[in-house]
């Protein structure tokens, strides 16, 4: 059973420049609830925008409570790593912005977010890629040597803050080339060359 979903923002800088934005010295936290979990291999457009975007993440699995945990302490804490999307209602976030308002409708209505099955995270080598095929054509590729902020500085910083429980799950970023889903679309999701699921849009 997934608990909170935390997701960071910019967290790879040529992704915050491809959207204009800058990158900031601390990490950027914002959450989606647990209704916006994709529950199969098919993601529904929601009717309220026109412009939904895709984000390919590294997604990490916290297994122990923890409160201002300790960089050096923070690889502890989860120990299974999977691959995930969030999407993002662009042009609704736009205009939420542009009223200094929070985005948060924008990234957690239903079927905004979608995470693969975990595997352990010893499987792969301490620098760990990823990649999203749409339709058929690479669109996305992530290295986590890329990271601003690591996973254990993510940790760290996140539990400054909150309490971490079993099962809440942390977004690490998107890197560039995010775009635009459609009606009809096919989403190949792989960490490594490992394909870690198969997804369709309606």
């Amino acid at each position: 059973m997934i608990n909170n979903i935390y997701c960071i923002g910019r967290n790879y800088s040529e992704h915050a420049e491809e959207l204009g934005n800058k990158v900031e010295a601390e990490p950027i936290i914002f959450s989606k609830p647990n209704s916006s979990l994709v529950t199969n291999n098919t993601i529904q457009l929601p009717d309220f925008s026109d412009v939904v975007h895709y984000e390919t993440e590294l997604v990490i699995k916290i297994v122990k409570e923890g409160f201002q945990i300790k960089q050096e302490d923070a690889e502890s804490y989860y120990d299974e790593i999977a691959i995930g999307l969030d999407l993002t209602a662009r042009d609704l976030q736009s205009k939420l912005k542009e009223k200094k308002l929070p985005w948060f409708l924008s990234k957690g209505f239903k079927d905004s977010c979608y995470v693969s099955s975990f595997v352990n995270k010893f499987k792969f080598k301490e620098k760990i890629s990823f990649s999203m095929k749409l339709n058929g054509e690479t669109r996305q590729e992530g290295y986590t040597q890329d990271m601003i902020f690591t996973i254990p500085e993510i940790i760290a910083y996140l539990s400054q803050f909150i309490i971490l429980k079993p099962n809440d799950l942390i977004y690490t970023g998107t890197p560039k080339g995010v775009g635009q889903l459609n009606h009809g679309d096919q989403l190949e999701l792989f960490i490594e060359s490992q394909k870690m699921a198969d997804l369709k849009v309606f």
